[in-house]
């Protein structure tokens, strides 16, 4: 016998529990990350964002399994657009929110959406149980649909019996190819592309710029507020402000220091700018910038390149830098598909939206093998 509970709050579940079910170390499904954005206010219904977190318990009250999940009266922060579905239930007469959302808030990044007890349950059979519990939430209180966002591709399968429209997008990632350091991956790149970036790197130095990497324990208080205030500047430069504040950031410097990474840019031994990166054993994501100060190539250099050179050093696999962004392609970004898979509640609505995604995915398709050609490595090595 299993039981199916719904948390408004992620502090109703153990975190002994929660982290007992975690089979790796992806940061963002972590109770730790999970926890910080609630205590901070960045999620609440306040900003829109409703925990709703799935569990299934045995009668003993051991944890089973997890879903994070969020009651949605808009959609901003998820980086699957939808807006066009949105119109389309409005001219109807409908209502498309509020929606279900199974995602990480802010974070576009694909990992885990499904923690499970491996030795007690499939993943199969965790996901069944889970979504009969969103079935039955969408039908009793009138939710358009569940949307499950970047979902790991080892597990599209899983949801073929579900019947759910998988939906692709594109995004960028730089795959460590057994470099041995920063020239030895622009050994591999062609001519043109390889000047490109020591012309962009040297600009960069040739402007007194110096960057230091600032990680784990080194991270202080100082540190974060520091990056926080560049952070408030990149939104505030378009007339708002950003979805985390320095309450979630200070969090995570106390719960997570570990996975994450600061790289500041000094001019003068005064911080310019900053980018925040975190890591697990095996990749380094790349989530926020901000500079006081504008110098020129200095956001490829802080973003990009000090990303790759910390893959290489610490023999991180991939680098996956966030959401869109065409213009790393020439870095070395390889266009890989991302996934996500939705239920709609409504009958009619539902056949509309599985047609409007198997005709975007034939366009997600044909778009990244169209930009995989101008991905800058040589076809021969000795290229020079």
């Amino acid at each position: 016998m299993v039981a199916l509970r719904i948390h408004n709050q992620i502090s109703e579940i153990p975190e002994q529990g929660w982290e007992s079910l975690r089979n790796d170390d992806y940061p963002f499904l972590s109770y730790a990350y999970l926890h910080a954005l609630e205590e901070s206010r960045c999620v609440s219904d306040e900003t829109g964002w409703h925990p709703l977190h799935l569990t299934i318990e045995d009668e003993d009250k051991n944890l089973l399994a997890a879903m994070p999940m969020y009651l949605k009266n808009h959609s901003w922060g998820e980086y699957v657009f939808d807006w066009s579905w949105q119109e389309a239930w409005e001219n109807s007469g409908e209502e498309y929110f509020p929606k279900l959302v199974t995602a990480v808030p802010f974070t576009p990044a694909t990992g885990p959406r499904i923690l499970y007890c491996s030795q007690k349950l499939s993943y199969k059979q965790a996901l069944e149980l889970l979504f009969s519990a969103v079935r039955q939430l969408c039908s009793e209180n009138n939710f358009s649909g569940w949307h499950g966002l970047f979902i790991e591709d080892q597990h599209l399968n899983d949801f073929t019996p579900l019947k759910l429209p998988l939906r692709m997008d594109c995004q960028y990632h730089w795959f460590n190819h057994n470099y041995s350091s920063f020239d030895d991956f622009l050994a591999k790149l062609t001519s043109r592309k390889r000047k490109s970036i020591r012309k962009e790197r040297q600009k960069v130095g040739s402007q007194q710029i110096e960057l230091r990497v600032i990680e784990g324990s080194e991270l202080c208080d100082e540190n974060v507020k520091q990056f926080y205030n560049f952070y408030e500047l990149t939104y505030l430069k378009h007339g708002h402000y950003g979805h985390l504040n320095l309450t979630f950031f200070q969090t995570l410097r106390r719960t997570m220091a570990e996975q994450i990474m600061v790289i500041f840019a000094y001019h003068d031994e005064k911080v310019v700018a900053g980018s925040w990166f975190f890591k697990s054993k095996d990749t380094l994501y790349g989530r926020y910038w901000g500079c006081d100060t504008e110098f020129d190539r200095l956001h490829f250099e802080t973003c990009y390149y000090q990303g790759i050179d910390y893959c290489i050093k610490h023999d991180l696999q991939c680098f996956n830098p966030g959401a869109q962004g065409e213009h790393k392609i020439q870095r070395g970004f390889e266009p890989i598909s991302t996934w996500s898979v939705h239920w709609i509640e409504s009958e009619t609505f539902r056949s509309a939206v599985a047609h409007f995604v198997r005709e975007e995915k034939q366009y997600m398709k044909q778009r990244i093998t169209e930009l995989a050609k101008y991905l800058p490595f040589s076809a021969s090595k000795t290229d020079n």
